[in-house]
């Protein structure tokens, strides 16, 4: 599989996207003949069995082709991981029965030929803090009903079956389960999507009023995803800090090509923007992947949990600083719609506000580094 080649039609093809904001169709197909759909999956049911420092190398090639097609497979990405990464025997102790694995099992082998998945977790009012969730379920003859609206869900509209967040709506407590919800009657997309950047996620609205097999309760196991939230951050924190490094690496490819054809590379100061971007660029993805590699090697201790807040606060951040550095380097020419630049320069900005948002993951650090246990505050 070469990422390269396929990262370049990807950029080739972004322009067009962006502009209509349509879901991706021809990179997806792409990424199916590839077989990155089945990226996370495990060998035995057909996939490549990345760990999460293998997916890191193809979010952050993919991201610097087209943002938004990375941003979609990171959710994909993110559903598919969970379910292979969690140990079988983490969820026997979270009280899962034997029937999940066979659940989980082919929904992993549906990935791996081809069906994609979407996270329907954030609420307009109450964005993505999973002890505010307003969507419902209640328990029925038959399995469950869920009832409520998501916002932000990337691929919507085009996913095989979302990742739905919902609170046991006959309890007190802010108890929150998560659900496979399969695409079809009582899931309703409706167009909303129209951003600033990162226009092609056809991230759209997504209305629920469906009933739910008792399989389609992730795990088996209610009350989980709080839980879940702390022991694997790194699918809700930081699994798209990959995606923002490789928007900032494009911005500084698309940047350097566009000093070049106006002869501003020949100005010292235009030569240091570029060079502190490289800098930053650079430190950025080293921080991804340390983070990463201790995902792979120590998941869930409080030292790779820290290194997860770390990626997602410096390449939200580094991404949206490098685009403006550069594009102001590159001067009224590269703001004009239909430039690379311009384009990046929005999707660049997206990455700080998506969760957690850069505020939220330094005050997660801060607390840390005060040495305050940040998992006790109120975070989702």
């Amino acid at each position: 599989m070469d990422l390269h080649s396929l990262a370049g039609r990807m950029s080739g093809r972004a322009p067009k996207y962006d502009v209509s904001g349509e879901f991706p169709e021809e990179d997806f197909a792409d990424l199916r003949e590839h077989g990155l759909l089945g990226l996370m999956v495990p060998r035995r049911l057909g996939g490549a069995g990345a760990t999460f420092a293998e997916y890191t190398d193809v979010a952050m090639k993919l991201g610097s082709g087209a943002g938004a097609t990375a941003l979609i497979f990171n959710m994909h990405a993110s559903v598919t991981g969970a379910l292979a990464h969690t140990p079988d025997d983490l969820v026997r102790q979270f009280g899962a029965p034997e029937s999940f694995f066979a659940s989980r099992d082919q929904v992993l082998a549906d990935a791996a030929r081809g069906s994609l998945y979407a996270v329907a977790m954030s609420e307009r009012g109450t964005g993505s803090r999973l002890s505010k969730v307003k969507t419902s379920y209640e328990r029925t003859d038959s399995g469950y009903r869920i009832t409520g609206a998501k916002t932000f869900v990337s691929g919507a509209g085009h996913a095989d079956a979302y990742l739905v967040a919902a609170r046991d709506g006959t309890s007190e407590e802010p108890k929150v389960s998560y659900f496979l919800v399969p695409a079809g009657p009582g899931v309703d997309v409706r167009p909303t999507w129209d951003s600033l950047g990162m226009r092609a996620t056809a991230s759209h609205d997504v209305h629920l009023d469906v009933e739910v097999t008792p399989d389609a309760l992730v795990g088996g196991i209610e009350g989980a995803a709080l839980l879940l939230a702390q022991v694997m951050p790194q699918w809700l924190v930081a699994s798209y800090a990959a995606v923002y490094v490789g928007v900032a690496q494009a911005v500084l490819k698309h940047g350097a090509e566009h000093l070049r054809e106006r002869g501003l590379h020949t100005l010292p100061m235009v030569r240091a923007r570029l060079g502190r971007a490289d800098v930053q660029v650079a430190a950025a993805e080293l921080v991804v992947r340390r983070a990463a590699q201790l995902v792979t090697d120590d998941p869930g201790s409080p030292e790779t949990n820290r290194w997860v807040w770390r990626a997602k606060l410096i390449a939200g951040d580094t991404a949206a600083q490098v685009a403006f550095s550069v594009l102001e380097a590159a001067g009224a020419s590269a703001t004009r719609r239909g430039h690379p630049l311009e384009r990046l320069y929005r999707d660049a900005r997206c990455g700080a506000l998506q969760p957690a948002t850069s505020d939220v993951c330094a005050d997660w650090l801060g607390a840390g580094a005060l040495g305050d246990n940040p998992d006790e505050m109120a975070r989702w």
